[in-house]
């Protein structure tokens, strides 16, 4: 009999190199994708988008796959945490458990954790499975459960597909049915009791409907609890946060709705429980919830694993609480993806010209008509008419407006429309695109009849003229949001650093790069890394793996890292001459597109500057000392 031998590893960097020593990229992406070999590389469909033809290069020699589709790219850790939608650590805890690599010291407490999460689960879908048998049971308190459930259109059918349930009107059921089982400990953490005033323990849902909470893994992690009368002080209750399970990152219908996400590049946030089962169950299968709580940072970071293009329609309520909802979780999504550029606020169908601009996120809005909200409108008129509704929602901004221009009958007093215009410009302050603002200006003012040229210092006031600052220092900063073909020439000059038979050293390629050369946020963020790990590594391969490891957590900068790989093969086997020449050659390239753009950004500078003298004669003055700064008079 053989027995695994646990190595001792002293640091969690330690224990991903030694991971990634073992993990061969061809045999571990062959797992999730068929590959054929052509070349030196595998080829296969990119499980990452809806692949129709081998988009996805697999390079044994680098260690690294990348789609040429869609960009996902990385090495074959990467790839895991990516194609299980995992959180890395868990990744790394699992394959150290495979590979015999003990944790170091300080993880100790994560098998502990781990075994506990462990039995909470499966006291989670042991609860799951006696509620649901309870739905079905011949009591009285159950009989009003299925029947609100019938009221609300849920067949025996979507009661089992979502394992609906019913939580007696007793104290201790649950507790008595699971306790021979589990320890107190394991369901008290598992927040399926609580304790009683006198000491012992009693069940935390007591006659309500039950409907189980799975995490996208498809794992019973907590209930929501629905009173069986409307009069009842609280009419839902939810399982307190514990290790299994934290509202902030969990989003309900998740685990049946990732794959349909995928396939529409596109997710339906809405409020309740019953909204979601009714959505999904009536064909909107990319409809999820939060949990009881507002939208958070974290739910907009699942989403977005799901979903490449970020196309997020929320559909909440068309109440005033359901218009506030939208307009908090529209600014949590905003903030949460501003990193990565700035919010679609227009369809390209009307505006050609600017169609090939890259959003961060597409936000749009569902609002059902006649005031219903998304579960009454698809029992009534059924997921077809939604679907139909969706597709042609606005997008938020165009929402936003409409909603505020509903209210213009009632702005009657100066006091009262000049509120409105508040508003207004508070909606129109975020548009970025100086001719669509002006569009929407144009429309605007003719709608609530206010003069435009008074609506446009209303909105210069706002900060629309703090944007005229705001240019200036900009040309001045190093960290831009820089043009496709600067960002294109940034990473051609930054892979020279990862060409594997560089003949020229580290220090050499650092004197050839001129001092903010790299001015692409992300990018400067990859240099300076490889700064850093080259005090300590002086292997292009060495480098390449800490690269991947540093950047783990960042799947941007993990395919702009696969993007450097692959730029860095233009300058292999070259000469230290040619390899000089060819970095000196792209510097000038990139220092020419640097001067085109500051070129643009002084003649629209000219151009923006308008009746506002004082603001024209500071802008003219910034501008000559500028010009003076380039042509060196």
């Amino acid at each position: 009999m053989y027995y695994l031998v646990m190595v001792q590893v002293s640091s969690f960097e330690e224990l991903i190199s030694l991971i990634k020593d073992r993990l061969d990229i061809v045999d571990v992406v062959s797992q999730f994708v068929a590959l054929k070999k052509s070349g030196a590389n595998y080829w296969g469909l990119c499980p990452f988008h809806g692949d129709k033809k081998p988009s996805m290069s697999v390079s044994p020699s680098k260690g690294i796959y990348k789609c040429f589709s869609c960009g996902a790219g990385g090495d074959a850790l990467n790839f895991l945490v990516k194609i299980q939608n995992r959180e890395y650590k868990d990744v790394i805890f699992e394959l150290a458990d495979k590979f015999g690599f003990e944790l170091p010291k300080k993880f100790h407490a994560v098998n502990e954790n781990k075994n506990i999460k462990k039995d909470m689960l499966l006291a989670c879908k042991r609860a799951a499975e006696f509620y649901h048998e309870e739905l079905f049971s011949s009591g009285s308190d159950a009989k009003a459960g299925m029947e609100l459930l019938i009221k609300r259109d849920i067949s025996h059918d979507i009661i089992t597909a979502y394992n609906l349930g019913f939580a007696p009107n007793k104290y201790d059921s649950l507790y008595k049915n699971l306790k021979k089982d589990f320890s107190d400990e394991i369901l008290e953490k598992a927040g399926l009791i609580i304790k009683s005033n006198n000491g012992g323990y009693i069940d935390r849902f007591r006659n309500r409907v039950i409907i189980p909470i799975r995490n996208e893994n498809g794992e019973y992690v907590a209930f929501g609890a629905r009173a069986i009368k409307d009069g009842e002080a609280a009419k839902y209750l939810n399982s307190s946060e514990s290790l299994i399970y934290n509202k902030s990152r969990i989003l309900f219908g998740m685990d049946t709705a990732k794959d349909y996400i995928k396939e529409q590049d596109g997710v339906i946030i809405m409020e309740g429980y019953f909204d979601v089962i009714s959505a999904q169950s009536h064909g909107v299968r990319n409809a999820v919830g939060s949990c009881g709580t507002a939208l958070t940072p974290e739910h907009v970071k699942l989403i977005s694993r799901y979903t490449k293009s970020r196309r997020i329609y929320l559909s909440f309520d068309t109440d005033k609480a359901g218009i506030n909802a939208t307009k908090r979780g529209s600014a949590v999504i905003k903030e949460t993806l501003s990193a990565i550029g700035n919010v679609k606020q227009f369809d390209e169908s009307h505006i050609s010209s600017v169609s090939d601009d890259k959003y961060a996120c597409e936000i749009r809005v569902v609002s059902p008509p006649q005031g219903k909200d998304p579960d009454e409108f698809i029992r009534n008129m059924g997921g077809d008419a939604y679907l139909e509704y969706a597709k042609n929602a606005p997008l938020l901004i165009d929402f936003l407006l409409n909603n505020t221009l509903k209210n213009k009958n009632e702005a009657k007093t100066p006091q009262e429309k000049a509120e409105l215009v508040s508003q207004i410009i508070d909606i129109l302050k975020d548009v970025n695109n100086k001719i669509i603002q002006t569009e929407y200006v144009k429309m605007v003012s003719g709608i609530i009849d206010v003069d435009e040229k008074a609506l446009i210092k209303e909105l210069a006031k706002a900060g629309a003229d703090n944007d005229y600052h705001f240019r200036v220092q900009d040309s001045n900063r190093n960290v831009t949001n820089s043009s496709q073909l600067e960002i294109k020439a940034q990473k051609n000059l930054l892979s020279v650093f990862l060409t594997i038979d560089s003949p020229l050293s580290y220090m050499r390629l650092n004197e050839l790069l001129p001092e903010n050369i790299i001015r692409d946020e992300k990018l400067i963020i990859v240099k300076n890394t490889i700064d850093k790990i080259s005090c300590t590594i002086n292997n292009v391969r060495e480098l390449t793996k800490e690269l991947y490891t540093q950047f783990i957590e960042d799947d941007s900068l993990t395919q702009i890292l696969t993007d450097l790989i692959g730029y860095s093969e233009a300058f292999s086997g070259l000469s230290a001459d040619e390899f000089e020449r060819a970095v000196r050659e792209n510097i000038s390239r990139l220092n020419r597109l640097y001067q085109e753009k500051e070129k643009k950004e002084l003649q629209l500078m000219y151009k923006q500057v308008n009746d506002d003298e004082i603001q024209a004669l500071k802008m003219q003055m910034q501008l000559r000392d500028k010009l003076k700064l380039r042509t060196g008079d």
